[in-house]
Protein backbone atom coordinates (compact mmCIF):
# COMPACT_ATOMS: atom_id res chain seq x y z
CA UNK A 1 0.00 0.00 0.00
CA UNK A 2 1.42 3.06 -0.71
CA UNK A 3 3.00 5.20 2.44
CA UNK A 4 1.29 8.77 2.01
CA UNK A 5 -2.68 7.74 2.24
CA UNK A 6 -4.40 8.82 5.49
CA UNK A 7 -6.09 6.54 7.92
CA UNK A 8 -9.30 7.13 5.98
CA UNK A 9 -7.69 6.75 2.36
CA UNK A 10 -5.55 3.67 3.51
CA UNK A 11 -9.08 1.90 4.35
CA UNK A 12 -10.79 2.63 1.54
CA UNK A 13 -7.49 1.24 -0.49
CA UNK A 14 -7.63 -1.86 1.53
CA UNK A 15 -11.06 -2.70 0.88
CA UNK A 16 -11.17 -1.71 -3.04
CA UNK A 17 -7.89 -4.64 -2.75
CA UNK A 18 -8.88 -6.91 -0.35
CA UNK A 19 -12.25 -6.70 -0.29
CA UNK A 20 -13.19 -8.91 -2.80
CA UNK A 21 -16.36 -7.05 -4.32
CA UNK A 22 -18.13 -8.06 -7.28
CA UNK A 23 -19.45 -4.72 -9.40
CA UNK A 24 -22.59 -4.67 -7.77
CA UNK A 25 -21.68 -4.78 -4.69
CA UNK A 26 -19.00 -1.81 -5.41
CA UNK A 27 -22.22 -0.10 -6.96
CA UNK A 28 -24.02 -0.50 -3.97
CA UNK A 29 -20.99 0.34 -1.52
CA UNK A 30 -21.01 3.73 -3.38
CA UNK A 31 -24.86 4.50 -3.67
CA UNK A 32 -24.81 4.08 0.14
CA UNK A 33 -22.31 6.57 0.68
CA UNK A 34 -20.23 4.28 2.93
CA UNK A 35 -16.78 6.49 1.67
CA UNK A 36 -16.42 9.26 4.30
CA UNK A 37 -17.33 12.19 1.40
CA UNK A 38 -14.77 14.91 1.61
CA UNK A 39 -16.35 18.05 1.36
CA UNK A 40 -15.63 21.72 0.82
CA UNK A 41 -15.97 23.14 4.54
CA UNK A 42 -14.43 20.62 6.35
CA UNK A 43 -10.87 21.33 4.22
CA UNK A 44 -11.56 25.01 4.51
CA UNK A 45 -12.00 24.66 8.33
CA UNK A 46 -8.78 22.28 8.15
CA UNK A 47 -6.73 25.15 6.87
CA UNK A 48 -8.23 27.86 8.91
CA UNK A 49 -9.68 26.97 12.15
CA UNK A 50 -10.97 29.92 13.47
CA UNK A 51 -13.89 30.50 15.13
CA UNK A 52 -14.23 33.57 13.02
CA UNK A 53 -14.33 32.11 9.52
CA UNK A 54 -17.17 33.18 8.48
CA UNK A 55 -16.97 36.71 9.29
CA UNK A 56 -13.73 36.94 8.45
CA UNK A 57 -14.63 35.73 4.80
CA UNK A 58 -17.76 37.80 4.56
CA UNK A 59 -16.04 41.32 5.82
CA UNK A 60 -13.20 40.36 3.34
CA UNK A 61 -15.04 39.49 0.16
CA UNK A 62 -16.95 42.63 1.35
CA UNK A 63 -13.91 45.05 1.24
CA UNK A 64 -12.73 43.85 -2.03
CA UNK A 65 -16.35 43.73 -3.86
CA UNK A 66 -16.49 47.18 -4.39
CA UNK A 67 -13.61 47.71 -6.47
CA UNK A 68 -14.54 44.80 -8.61
CA UNK A 69 -18.21 46.02 -9.08
CA UNK A 70 -19.23 43.27 -7.07
CA UNK A 71 -22.25 42.44 -5.33
CA UNK A 72 -23.75 44.03 -1.78
CA UNK A 73 -22.87 42.60 1.67
CA UNK A 74 -25.74 40.89 1.92
CA UNK A 75 -25.50 38.63 -1.55
CA UNK A 76 -21.60 38.18 0.11
CA UNK A 77 -22.48 36.89 2.99
CA UNK A 78 -25.09 34.46 1.64
CA UNK A 79 -22.81 32.87 -0.71
CA UNK A 80 -20.09 32.41 2.18
CA UNK A 81 -22.78 31.10 4.22
CA UNK A 82 -23.68 28.62 1.25
CA UNK A 83 -20.05 27.98 1.13
CA UNK A 84 -19.40 27.04 4.78
CA UNK A 85 -22.63 24.95 4.98
CA UNK A 86 -21.72 22.83 2.11
CA UNK A 87 -24.59 23.69 -0.21
CA UNK A 88 -22.43 24.80 -3.06
CA UNK A 89 -18.64 25.34 -3.74
CA UNK A 90 -17.14 28.30 -5.21
CA UNK A 91 -18.16 28.93 -8.61
CA UNK A 92 -15.07 29.83 -10.25
CA UNK A 93 -11.46 29.82 -9.93
CA UNK A 94 -11.26 33.50 -8.96
CA UNK A 95 -13.58 33.31 -5.76
CA UNK A 96 -10.55 30.28 -4.23
CA UNK A 97 -8.13 33.12 -4.49
CA UNK A 98 -10.42 35.88 -2.92
CA UNK A 99 -10.76 32.88 -0.16
CA UNK A 100 -7.14 32.02 0.52
CA UNK A 101 -6.09 36.18 0.37
CA UNK A 102 -9.34 36.22 2.65
CA UNK A 103 -8.07 33.72 5.58
CA UNK A 104 -4.42 34.12 4.87
CA UNK A 105 -3.92 31.02 3.43
CA UNK A 106 -0.52 29.65 1.68
CA UNK A 107 0.30 29.05 -2.21
CA UNK A 108 0.36 25.38 -1.59
CA UNK A 109 -3.06 25.79 0.69
CA UNK A 110 -4.66 27.30 -2.70
CA UNK A 111 -3.22 24.93 -4.34
CA UNK A 112 -4.82 22.03 -2.82
CA UNK A 113 -8.25 23.46 -2.51
CA UNK A 114 -8.02 24.27 -6.25
CA UNK A 115 -6.93 20.56 -7.16
CA UNK A 116 -9.76 18.94 -4.52
CA UNK A 117 -12.90 21.47 -6.21
CA UNK A 118 -11.94 22.35 -9.42
CA UNK A 119 -10.24 19.90 -11.82
CA UNK A 120 -6.49 21.80 -11.79
CA UNK A 121 -4.20 23.27 -8.93
CA UNK A 122 -3.09 26.97 -9.92
CA UNK A 123 -2.10 27.01 -13.29
CA UNK A 124 1.16 29.17 -13.56
CA UNK A 125 0.79 29.67 -17.33
CA UNK A 126 -2.14 31.97 -16.44
CA UNK A 127 -0.26 35.03 -16.24
CA UNK A 128 -3.41 36.46 -13.85
CA UNK A 129 -2.88 33.34 -11.86
CA UNK A 130 0.52 33.44 -11.59
CA UNK A 131 0.80 37.23 -10.67
CA UNK A 132 -2.06 37.06 -7.68
CA UNK A 133 0.36 33.33 -6.38
CA UNK A 134 3.52 35.39 -6.31
CA UNK A 135 1.54 38.22 -4.14
CA UNK A 136 -0.11 35.60 -1.82
CA UNK A 137 3.08 34.22 -1.32
CA UNK A 138 4.92 37.13 -0.51
CA UNK A 139 1.86 38.38 2.02
CA UNK A 140 0.04 41.04 -0.02
CA UNK A 141 -3.31 41.32 -0.72
CA UNK A 142 -5.82 40.67 -3.06
CA UNK A 143 -6.55 44.35 -4.23
CA UNK A 144 -2.52 44.98 -4.53
CA UNK A 145 -2.59 42.04 -6.75
CA UNK A 146 -5.40 43.30 -8.48
CA UNK A 147 -4.21 46.30 -9.06
CA UNK A 148 -0.54 45.28 -10.59
CA UNK A 149 -2.03 42.71 -12.53
CA UNK A 150 -4.40 45.85 -14.16
CA UNK A 151 -1.25 47.77 -15.14
CA UNK A 152 0.24 44.47 -17.06
CA UNK A 153 -0.87 44.28 -20.94
CA UNK A 154 -3.00 41.00 -21.71
CA UNK A 155 -1.04 38.14 -22.60
CA UNK A 156 -1.74 36.78 -26.93
CA UNK A 157 -3.48 33.33 -25.44
CA UNK A 158 -0.67 31.00 -26.34
CA UNK A 159 -2.92 27.64 -26.46
CA UNK A 160 -0.76 25.35 -28.87
CA UNK A 161 2.88 24.29 -28.95
CA UNK A 162 4.83 25.83 -31.47
CA UNK A 163 6.88 22.99 -33.54
CA UNK A 164 10.18 22.15 -31.34
CA UNK A 165 8.74 23.05 -27.92
CA UNK A 166 8.03 20.43 -25.34
CA UNK A 167 4.95 20.43 -23.50
CA UNK A 168 6.65 21.26 -19.86
CA UNK A 169 6.12 25.36 -20.27
CA UNK A 170 4.29 25.72 -17.35
CA UNK A 171 7.03 24.04 -15.08
CA UNK A 172 9.64 25.98 -16.39
CA UNK A 173 7.27 29.12 -15.91
CA UNK A 174 6.82 28.03 -12.44
CA UNK A 175 10.32 27.72 -11.91
CA UNK A 176 11.01 31.42 -13.31
CA UNK A 177 8.75 32.94 -10.93
CA UNK A 178 9.95 30.96 -7.81
CA UNK A 179 12.88 33.19 -7.68
CA UNK A 180 11.58 36.49 -8.18
CA UNK A 181 11.39 38.87 -4.62
CA UNK A 182 10.25 41.92 -5.48
CA UNK A 183 7.21 43.84 -7.92
CA UNK A 184 9.74 44.77 -10.16
CA UNK A 185 11.64 41.75 -10.88
CA UNK A 186 7.72 40.14 -10.92
CA UNK A 187 7.09 43.12 -13.75
CA UNK A 188 9.56 42.38 -15.81
CA UNK A 189 9.37 38.23 -15.65
CA UNK A 190 6.23 38.84 -17.04
CA UNK A 191 6.57 41.33 -19.67
CA UNK A 192 9.63 38.66 -21.31
CA UNK A 193 7.50 35.26 -20.94
CA UNK A 194 4.13 37.42 -22.14
CA UNK A 195 4.28 35.38 -25.55
CA UNK A 196 4.14 32.12 -23.34
CA UNK A 197 1.36 33.16 -21.56
CA UNK A 198 -2.08 31.01 -21.88
CA UNK A 199 -5.30 29.52 -20.13
CA UNK A 200 -5.05 25.83 -21.58
CA UNK A 201 -3.33 22.83 -19.83
CA UNK A 202 -0.69 21.88 -22.25
CA UNK A 203 0.94 19.19 -20.82
CA UNK A 204 -2.80 17.70 -19.91
CA UNK A 205 -3.23 17.70 -24.04
CA UNK A 206 -0.19 15.87 -24.44
CA UNK A 207 -1.30 13.34 -22.12
CA UNK A 208 -4.87 13.42 -24.00
CA UNK A 209 -3.20 12.92 -27.53
CA UNK A 210 -1.67 10.45 -26.77
CA UNK A 211 -4.42 7.95 -25.79
CA UNK A 212 -7.14 9.26 -28.05
CA UNK A 213 -4.75 8.41 -30.68
CA UNK A 214 -4.79 4.99 -29.64
CA UNK A 215 -8.42 4.50 -29.94
CA UNK A 216 -8.75 6.58 -33.30
CA UNK A 217 -6.05 4.77 -34.76
CA UNK A 218 -7.25 1.10 -32.97
CA UNK A 219 -4.71 -1.46 -34.43
CA UNK A 220 -1.07 -0.48 -32.84
CA UNK A 221 2.17 -0.02 -35.38
CA UNK A 222 3.52 -3.45 -33.96
CA UNK A 223 0.69 -5.09 -35.51
CA UNK A 224 0.32 -6.06 -39.15
CA UNK A 225 -3.66 -5.64 -38.63
CA UNK A 226 -5.86 -3.52 -40.65
CA UNK A 227 -8.64 -1.60 -39.47
CA UNK A 228 -9.80 2.19 -40.59
CA UNK A 229 -9.48 4.51 -37.96
CA UNK A 230 -12.12 5.56 -35.60
CA UNK A 231 -14.53 8.86 -35.67
CA UNK A 232 -14.80 11.02 -32.37
CA UNK A 233 -18.42 9.49 -32.44
CA UNK A 234 -17.47 6.08 -32.61
CA UNK A 235 -14.42 6.45 -29.88
CA UNK A 236 -17.19 8.19 -27.41
CA UNK A 237 -19.72 5.83 -27.95
CA UNK A 238 -17.59 2.71 -27.92
CA UNK A 239 -15.05 3.35 -24.97
CA UNK A 240 -16.12 6.25 -23.37
CA UNK A 241 -19.84 6.43 -22.85
CA UNK A 242 -19.77 3.37 -20.21
CA UNK A 243 -23.90 3.75 -20.75
CA UNK A 244 -23.31 6.47 -18.35
CA UNK A 245 -26.73 8.55 -19.12
CA UNK A 246 -26.23 12.14 -20.69
CA UNK A 247 -29.30 14.79 -20.80
CA UNK A 248 -29.60 17.25 -18.05
CA UNK A 249 -32.24 15.96 -16.05
CA UNK A 250 -31.00 15.00 -12.94
CA UNK A 251 -33.34 15.63 -10.30
CA UNK A 252 -34.08 11.94 -9.37
CA UNK A 253 -30.41 10.96 -9.12
CA UNK A 254 -28.89 10.30 -5.83
CA UNK A 255 -25.47 12.58 -4.92
CA UNK A 256 -23.48 9.65 -5.76
CA UNK A 257 -24.61 9.23 -9.28
CA UNK A 258 -25.09 13.21 -9.46
CA UNK A 259 -21.08 13.61 -8.93
CA UNK A 260 -19.91 10.79 -11.10
CA UNK A 261 -22.35 11.92 -14.18
CA UNK A 262 -21.09 15.33 -13.65
CA UNK A 263 -19.32 16.72 -16.63
CA UNK A 264 -18.96 13.05 -17.59
CA UNK A 265 -17.42 13.83 -21.69
CA UNK A 266 -19.59 13.88 -24.67
CA UNK A 267 -18.68 13.61 -28.70
CA UNK A 268 -19.07 17.66 -28.53
CA UNK A 269 -16.81 18.16 -25.60
CA UNK A 270 -14.11 15.42 -27.25
CA UNK A 271 -13.99 17.52 -30.23
CA UNK A 272 -13.30 20.80 -28.70
CA UNK A 273 -10.84 19.27 -26.50
CA UNK A 274 -8.88 18.14 -29.39
CA UNK A 275 -9.53 21.70 -31.28
CA UNK A 276 -7.90 23.08 -28.09
CA UNK A 277 -11.06 24.93 -27.27
CA UNK A 278 -11.80 23.41 -23.68
CA UNK A 279 -8.98 22.50 -21.24
CA UNK A 280 -8.91 18.55 -20.57
CA UNK A 281 -10.61 17.44 -17.89
CA UNK A 282 -9.61 15.18 -15.08
CA UNK A 283 -12.50 13.08 -15.12
CA UNK A 284 -11.47 12.76 -18.97
CA UNK A 285 -8.08 12.11 -18.74
CA UNK A 286 -8.65 9.26 -15.85
CA UNK A 287 -11.27 7.48 -18.15
CA UNK A 288 -8.68 7.35 -20.85
CA UNK A 289 -6.36 5.72 -18.66
CA UNK A 290 -8.77 2.75 -17.47
CA UNK A 291 -9.98 2.80 -20.88
CA UNK A 292 -6.41 2.47 -22.74
CA UNK A 293 -4.88 0.18 -19.72
CA UNK A 294 -1.90 3.41 -19.97
CA UNK A 295 -0.37 0.72 -22.56
CA UNK A 296 1.14 3.49 -24.96
CA UNK A 297 2.06 2.57 -28.56
CA UNK A 298 5.33 1.71 -28.06
CA UNK A 299 6.03 -0.56 -30.59
CA UNK A 300 6.27 -3.33 -27.73
CA UNK A 301 3.45 -5.18 -26.78
CA UNK A 302 5.21 -6.89 -23.63
CA UNK A 303 4.63 -5.24 -20.68
CA UNK A 304 5.95 -7.10 -17.60
CA UNK A 305 3.03 -6.17 -15.25
CA UNK A 306 1.20 -8.61 -17.33
CA UNK A 307 3.18 -11.41 -16.25
CA UNK A 308 1.86 -13.58 -13.97
CA UNK A 309 4.62 -13.57 -11.14
CA UNK A 310 3.31 -10.34 -10.42
CA UNK A 311 0.57 -9.87 -7.98
CA UNK A 312 -2.49 -8.20 -7.87
CA UNK A 313 -1.43 -6.03 -4.56
CA UNK A 314 1.66 -4.94 -6.73
CA UNK A 315 -0.17 -3.62 -10.18
CA UNK A 316 -2.53 -1.50 -8.55
CA UNK A 317 0.22 -0.02 -6.39
CA UNK A 318 2.40 0.36 -9.96
CA UNK A 319 -0.90 1.85 -11.07
CA UNK A 320 -1.37 4.32 -8.11
CA UNK A 321 2.18 5.99 -9.06
CA UNK A 322 1.98 5.87 -12.03
CA UNK A 323 -1.13 7.65 -12.79
CA UNK A 324 -0.88 10.03 -9.88
CA UNK A 325 2.55 10.91 -11.39
CA UNK A 326 0.60 11.59 -14.50
CA UNK A 327 -1.78 14.20 -12.36
CA UNK A 328 0.98 15.83 -10.76
CA UNK A 329 2.51 16.25 -14.20
CA UNK A 330 -0.90 18.39 -15.62
CA UNK A 331 -1.17 20.35 -12.60
CA UNK A 332 -3.93 18.03 -10.96
CA UNK A 333 -4.78 16.63 -7.43
CA UNK A 334 -3.76 12.97 -7.16
CA UNK A 335 -6.34 10.02 -6.84
CA UNK A 336 -8.54 11.04 -4.04
CA UNK A 337 -10.21 7.92 -2.09
CA UNK A 338 -13.32 10.39 -0.84
CA UNK A 339 -14.20 11.05 -4.22
CA UNK A 340 -16.49 8.42 -5.70
CA UNK A 341 -15.23 8.81 -9.16
CA UNK A 342 -11.49 8.27 -8.07
CA UNK A 343 -12.83 5.53 -5.99
CA UNK A 344 -14.20 3.57 -8.91
CA UNK A 345 -11.34 4.78 -10.98
CA UNK A 346 -8.82 2.34 -8.20
CA UNK A 347 -11.62 -0.42 -8.36
CA UNK A 348 -11.49 -0.20 -12.22
CA UNK A 349 -7.81 -0.38 -12.17
CA UNK A 350 -7.63 -3.31 -9.29
CA UNK A 351 -8.29 -5.40 -12.24
CA UNK A 352 -6.88 -8.82 -12.29
CA UNK A 353 -5.00 -10.50 -15.48
CA UNK A 354 -7.83 -11.84 -17.18
CA UNK A 355 -10.42 -8.42 -16.89
CA UNK A 356 -10.00 -5.31 -18.61
CA UNK A 357 -10.25 -2.41 -16.28
CA UNK A 358 -13.20 -0.37 -18.86
CA UNK A 359 -15.50 -3.60 -18.82
CA UNK A 360 -14.83 -3.71 -14.48
CA UNK A 361 -15.69 0.37 -14.71
CA UNK A 362 -18.44 -0.12 -16.77
CA UNK A 363 -20.12 -3.25 -14.95
CA UNK A 364 -20.03 -1.23 -11.55
CA UNK A 365 -21.98 1.57 -13.55
CA UNK A 366 -24.33 -0.22 -15.31
CA UNK A 367 -25.76 -1.06 -11.74
CA UNK A 368 -25.62 2.35 -10.57
CA UNK A 369 -27.48 3.55 -14.03
CA UNK A 370 -29.93 0.32 -14.15
CA UNK A 371 -32.18 2.05 -16.12
CA UNK A 372 -29.67 2.87 -18.91
CA UNK A 373 -28.67 -0.54 -19.48
CA UNK A 374 -30.19 -4.03 -19.07
CA UNK A 375 -27.91 -5.75 -16.23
Amino acid sequence: MPSNLTQMSAAEYDKILYGNMTPSMAAAYLQERDIPLRNFPQVLQSMYPGADLLPRLVEYLSRIGPEEGGASVQSLGKKAHNWLSGRNVPANREDYFRIAFALGLGESQLNTLLGLFTDYGIQYRDGRELVFAWFLRHGYGYLEALRFYGALPPAPGMERLEPGRNSQLTHELHNRFQLIQTMEELRHCYLENLEYFGSLHLRAYYYFQGYLDQLIHPVPSWDAGKEPDYSIETVMNTYLSMQVPSGAKRSHYSLIQKLIRQNWPNTTALNNIRNHKLDVPRKLLLLLYVVTENTGDTGDPYRELDESYITLEERLEDHWWTLNAMLSDCGMAPLDLRNPFDWLILYAICADESEYMSDRMEQVLAHLFPENKAL
